[in-house]
């Protein structure tokens, strides 16, 4: 694997992960919204990824000549879903969005699975980091070798 693949490769695990925090930061934002644009009350996202591409161990001109995907590992965002679990009914006549029973729907975000999955998501953030962060010391290693 060349140096380049391994920084792609940690590179598309950091862009996959900061755009599930940005994910877990809007459910937490949107924790107590009630009503919203399409009606109702806000419902949770979820991030779903999905691995990048796969090749056979051979060199990459081989996998090229025989017409084989030559992109190597990594991870992709397949698709952003959207939870439909519904939320908590609260009784509560006097908020503005009462039904007629005086119930509200919050929404079905919970705050401690949330904190759960934001540090799951930094924790995978920095071992990408480290990993990225590994290949530039190995190729600067690599040029002071040279010298």
């Amino acid at each position: 694997m060349s140096f380049w693949e391994t920084m792609r490769i940690g590179a598309s695990g950091l862009q996959a992960q900061r755009l599930r925090l940005d994910v877990i930061s809007n459910n937490i934002a949107n924790s107590q919204t009630t009503r919203t644009a399409a009606g109702g009350a806000y419902q949770r996202q979820d991030v779903i990824f999905m691995p990048q591409g796969s090749r056979p161990f051979l060199p990459t001109y081989v996998a090229e000549r025989q017409g084989l995907d030559t992109t190597t590992g990594g991870v992709k965002v397949h698709q952003i879903i959207t939870d439909e679990t519904e939320g908590s009914m609260v009784y509560d006549p006097t908020h503005p969005d009462a039904n007629e029973d005086g119930y509200v729907e919050y929404p079905n975000v919970n705050p401690v699975v949330e904190m759960t999955n934001m540090l799951s998501a930094t924790r995978s953030y920095e071992a990408n980091l480290t990993v990225v962060d590994a290949a530039k010391r190995m190729a600067l290693k690599a040029l002071e070798i040279g010298r």
